[in-house]
């Protein structure tokens, strides 16, 4: 096996668990701090302890890292888990502006912040029910 045979998951890309946990912290912060990310923020409870959890847990099995969400939580589901929750344009693109001023923040990799970007922006877009 040659070196161009081995595919390094975005999880190793970006640096890994500390990586995910500045992420998740930073987006956050970011929902709590910015007006224009009321419309996301406003479908989370108001103590984000355990959302932080299980985001961080998500991100780390979703980017290639150690199984953590599914073996906790099942397949994530994440249309059916959120559908309770009105979705739309409004919501993705203040969940969009969070997570990306939290990836510039923390994923010092162009690439891997690029592609990571894009994957989460088909997500957010995919997750619209409005």
């Amino acid at each position: 096996m040659s070196d161009s045979d081995v595919t390094v998951s975005i999880f190793e890309r970006i640096g890994g668990s500390a990586t995910i946990d500045h992420l998740v912290e930073s987006f956050y912060a970011r929902m709590d701090a910015l007006p224009e990310a009321r419309p996301a923020r406003s479908v989370h409870p108001e103590d984000l302890t355990t959302t932080k959890q299980v985001l961080k847990r998500y991100l780390t099995e979703w980017t290639g890292g150690p199984k953590l969400y599914s073996v906790e939580k099942g397949h994530p589901r994440l249309r059916q888990r959120h559908m309770h929750f009105a979705i739309g344009d409004a919501e993705r693109d203040a969940w969009l502006l969070c997570m990306r001023g939290a990836l510039g923040e923390t994923v010092t990799d162009t690439t891997a912040r690029q592609d990571l970007d894009q994957a989460l922006s088909r997500l957010a877009d995919w997750m619209r029910n409005r």
